[in-house]
Order: C-alpha cells, then structure tokens, then sequence
C-alpha cells in the first residue's frame, strides 16, 4: 500500500460513517509544487475518541490536541480534529484547544501555503487563505495577523525562513516586519528545537541563502551559537557555506559558518545547540585540523593516515576546499591531499599493528608510561614504512627498547 492509497483510505473510512476529512497542511503544498509529500496528514470534524473507534490500528500520541496516529498498511497517518489553538503561554504549543470546522482550523496555523486542504476523493483544493496564490507568486505570508502567530508561536519565525530558502521563495513584507519585530523571542525556544530548524537549513545547498536570511530579520544573534556577526564576518562565512558539496551535513555546515572561530569556542557553541558528543567532537575536530592540510606535502606518511582514517576526512576536505575557494586561494594542497589518499591502499591507511604489548613484555619491559610511547613510535614507524612484516618490526623494537 502507497502513502497515497493509505492516506486515501483513512479519509474514505471518516466519509463513510458521516464525518469531513481531508488531506492537509503540507502535503498539499509539495503536491501543488508537483514534490512527493514526505507524509500525508488528514484533518477531520471526528474527536479522537471517535477516531480510534473508526480504526482498529491507532496510537494515541497527542489526543490533548485532537492528534491519533491511524495505521493503513505500513504507513502510519497523522489524523487530527479540526481545532482552534487558545492560550499560547510559552511561544511555542497551546494550553488547549476547542475542536472546530476546517476554516477555523486554517487560521490557527503558520503560513498560507500550509493551510490548503485538499479532497482525495473529488480531487480539488480547498483554500481559506488565498494560499495557492501565494504559492503561484512564491510568497511566505503568514496567516491573519503575522504579530499574532509569531507571538503564538515563536518557532514559526525559522520556519518562515527555512519555508523560503527551501522552496525558493520569498517573505512577504509584513510577516518579515513581525518577525524582524519578534526576533529577540526565539530565545524563548528551547535549543533543541532550534537545532532541528537549523539542521534542515544547513543541510541543504540554500544554506548561505538560509544564513543572510537569518541575519536580515535580526534572528541570527538570538539563536544559541552565542557569537556577534560583523559584515565581514558573515560575508566570509556564506561564502565557504556558498563553496560546499551541496550534501554537506549539520556539523560540516556548522564548520564552515564557525570556520573563523576557534575550536573550543566553536565546541561550546555546539553544546549550546544541544548537539551530540560525537557531533561536538566532530566540529572541534575538523577545525582543527582544517588549517593542516596547508602543510600536506610536508607532512610524514602517518601523521597523514591517521588523519584520513578519521570518519570525517572526506568532509575535511569539503572544509578545506570551500575556505579555500572563499579566499581565492589556491587549492593545490587539497589536491595533492586528495592524491595522496587515492595513492594509499585501503589496507595501509590502517593495518593492525605488528607489535603490541606482549612484545614489550617478552622484552622484560614492565607496564607503565613507556609502553604506550614505544608503542605510539613503533606504530608511526609501521604506518611511515619501515617495516611491513612482523620480523623486521621486532628488530625494530629491540633496537627502540635497547636505546632506552
């Protein structure tokens, strides 16, 4: 069973036992835009009690606001009550709501672009807001009065951003007037969620669009990062973001935004976010190292494999090469970085080592501080070649032990 036909199947099953349902929100828009909806979400006059008595599978995720999950095949459908949202205390979701009809529910929610319905079963839209309108002319507007849905809900301020850098449209001048007025509240969201709208900016190639956006409304000083954005600074920034693969992740995004601030500030920054360990150690990494593929030519064979063996070389490189193409620099020691890794054989860039501790202790050596510099020394001299079998590697570790 498609999305589609599962989607279809929730709404036929309301229509049949005498209840409105249509499909809603976004799903309607990527269609109008002629994308394939990521999910379908139906709205319907049914309360939720009704829902799960109409569908043998269901989940109860946020009944408080009308909301069950119906599941159809493989798929699981967002199927929500019609509502009205009342008392929005902390920017972001309601203290309650009072279920309603279809063009009630409309005026509750973000953009005019989200608040299209569309009927499955005649196959035609049905819009409240002139929202195809805004679609055909590429319009982010938000609906009814902007300084209300922004106080509602103070997330849609970045949602109105990415909507516009995503799609390639623009901010209609009122609602970029309420934002630029409302921009000191995204500090009221907590980082979490301001992560997960940054993250579906940065990774995508509107990413430097998605950045200037940010710092004309003003929103760009409010979020989490923590830091000021002079003209240069920012200019830089969306370059190297500009230079990127267009795939280029959350962390490579942030490295290339952050690409002028030092690695234990930048790691802070990241923890501000609320970013993983791994994602924090990730950024901190690759600016670090960034500035040292400069010296690639000169650097010894292992101090080069232990960097390519990392799990974020490859965009190390996509770092190194965007801050260079920003600058106008050369790019020759990204390419021979890139020449010298094609040479290496997979199985050299990080062979098991042919000496272990086993063979300090053979030598009369006790556990202890120098086991793990003779070991780190006979593993570099592994990696830069001299040796290549495990004889050779014990003569070495006589000669490096009797030297002690």
């Amino acid at each position: 069973m498609s999305l589609e036909d599962a989607a279809l199947a929730v709404v036929r099953r309301l229509r049949e036992h005498g209840h409105e349902a249509l499909w809603a929100g976004g799903c309607v828009r990527d269609m109008l835009l002629g994308v394939e909806p990521a999910d379908i979400d139906v709205a319907t006059d049914a309360p939720p009690d009704t829902i799960v008595e109409l569908f043998r599978r269901t989940r109860k995720v946020g009944v408080q606001f009308g909301v069950v999950l119906v599941g159809q095949g493989r798929h699981w459908i967002e199927t929500a009550t019609f509502r009205t949202d009342l008392d929005y205390r902390d920017g972001r979701r309601p203290e309650q709501v009072v279920f309603t009809t279809a063009e009630e529910d409309t005026k509750r929610r973000d953009f005019t672009i989200n608040g299209l319905f569309y009927d499955p079963l005649e196959r035609k839209v049905i819009d409240y807001v002139n929202g195809q309108a805004d679609l055909d002319a590429k319009i982010i507007r938000a609906i009814g009065n902007p300084e209300e849905r922004f106080a509602e809900d103070h997330l849609r301020m970045l949602r109105a951003v990415r909507f516009a850098c995503r799609l390639g449209f623009t901010i209609d001048a009122a609602t970029a007037e309420a934002i630029t007025r409302h921009a000191d509240r995204i500090q009221r969201i907590s980082a979490e969620r301001v992560r997960e709208e940054l993250e579906k900016m940065l990774a995508h190639p509107s990413r430097a669009e998605a950045v200037n956006w940010l710092a004309r409304l003003g929103l760009l000083v409010y979020l989490p990062l923590g830091c000021t954005w002079p003209d240069g600074r920012l200019a830089r920034a969306c370059q190297i973001l500009t230079a990127l693969p267009k795939d280029a992740d959350l962390i490579l995004a942030l490295a290339a935004l952050l690409a002028d601030t030092p690695a234990t500030q930048a790691a802070r920054m990241a923890r501000n976010l609320r970013c993983s360990n791994q994602q924090t150690g990730d950024l901190s990494w690759l600016l670090t190292r960034c500035s040292q593929l400069d010296q690639v030519a000169d650097m010894r064979p292992a101090t080069f494999k232990k960097l390519a063996v990392h799990p974020r070389f490859s965009d190390l490189l996509a770092l190194h090469q965007a801050v260079g193409t920003a600058d106008g620099r050369p790019l020759e020691a990204n390419r021979a970085a890139r020449r010298r890794l094609a040479g290496i054989p997979q199985d050299q860039l990080a062979p098991p080592p042919l000496v272990t501790g086993e063979d300090l202790i053979a030598l009369g050596l006790q556990p202890g501080p120098d086991f793990s510099r003779i070991l780190d020394a006979m593993y570099d001299a592994q990696l830069d070649g001299e040796f290549a079998d495990r004889p050779t590697a014990l003569i070495h570790l006589r000669e490096e032990v009797g030297g002690q």
